[in-house]
């Protein structure tokens, strides 16, 4: 048996080729002992059972493999709410809470209809929620997997106020009769290219799910059917909230015809164009 100061210490060696080390250590460790984070950090000379030992050990090597932490600990924190995230899904991205933060801020009524366009596991429709129970919330997906996961998020954080429905962008909406009824849609879709897609890092590239982050050649297909299609679902002075890839706010504006007004593109904290937002007349 080791004990926790041991096996953090083999850990952090073992995945030394990367600039997270001790933390990826440490959040492996906490995971596959079940400790807490005041007993990790004041109770280093305790032992750990050897199955749990070896759990930790072979989490480590998953992670050498270049396997995402999310995925071996089956949560990302997102908006500060623990989210389940499982292989197929898509991780939440810290930048994508500016798209929650840019939603808020457009109104505070509470009768509004949101649209989560492309939800994944739920993590802005559940932010919302989070914050706005009010609103009724339609989120929605093509992936089956990533409904289940939402669902279950949804489930345990008790968000009540959110529909998830299968189907291709607004294709459950249409499919419903819900055409002029949003006040807000909002999207994270897939807007990288091909080229951008070659160049990740084989962490995303190799375990993230394609079908959530690659657009298409341009990175510009899925963007642009939304900014195409939106209007059909939005209420007169309804808004359009979209994240976008670095490099893209010039073409994507461009996507804004006569019927929409008011758009403008809101930085990340890094300086970098993330959040378009648009006005349908």
């Amino acid at each position: 048996m080791r004990t926790i100061g041991e096996l953090h210490r083999r850990g952090a060696s073992l995945l030394a080729d990367s600039e997270s080390s001790l933390l990826d250590a440490k959040v492996l460790l906490i995971h596959a002992a079940g400790l807490t984070e005041e007993i990790f950090h004041t109770r280093p000379e305790a032992v750990i059972p050897g199955r749990a030992a070896g759990r930790f050990l072979g989490l480590v090597r998953r992670r050498r493999r270049g396997v995402p932490l999310a995925y071996l600990t089956g949560i990302r924190e997102f908006w500060s709410l623990p989210l389940e995230v499982r292989p197929g899904v898509l991780i939440p991205r810290p930048e994508t809470e500016l798209l929650v933060e840019t939603v808020l801020a457009l109104s505070a009524r509470p009768d509004q209809v949101i649209a989560d366009i492309g939800t994944g596991c739920g993590a802005i429709a559940l932010a919302l929620a989070s914050e706005r129970p009010q609103p009724r919330i339609i989120a929605t997906d093509i992936s089956r997997r990533a409904l289940r996961t939402a669902r279950r998020n949804a489930g345990r954080l008790g968000s009540a106020n959110i529909a998830f429905l299968r189907g291709d962008l607004f294709a459950p909406l249409a499919k419903r009769g819900l055409r002029e009824c949003c006040d807000v849609v909002v999207s994270n879709p897939p807007y990288l290219s091909r080229a951008n897609w070659e160049g990740l890092a084989p962490g995303v590239r190799d375990h993230e799910p394609a079908g959530a982050l690659l657009a298409g050649p341009s990175g510009l297909e899925v963007i642009g059917r939304i900014v195409a299609e939106a209007p059909a679902f939005l209420r007169p002075g309804g808004r359009l909230v979209l994240e976008i890839g670095a490099g893209q706010s010039a073409p994507i504006l461009r996507l804004f015809g006569p019927g929409w007004t008011e758009v403008a593109c809101r930085p990340d904290l890094a300086g970098i164009p993330r959040v378009v937002t648009a006005r349908r007349i």
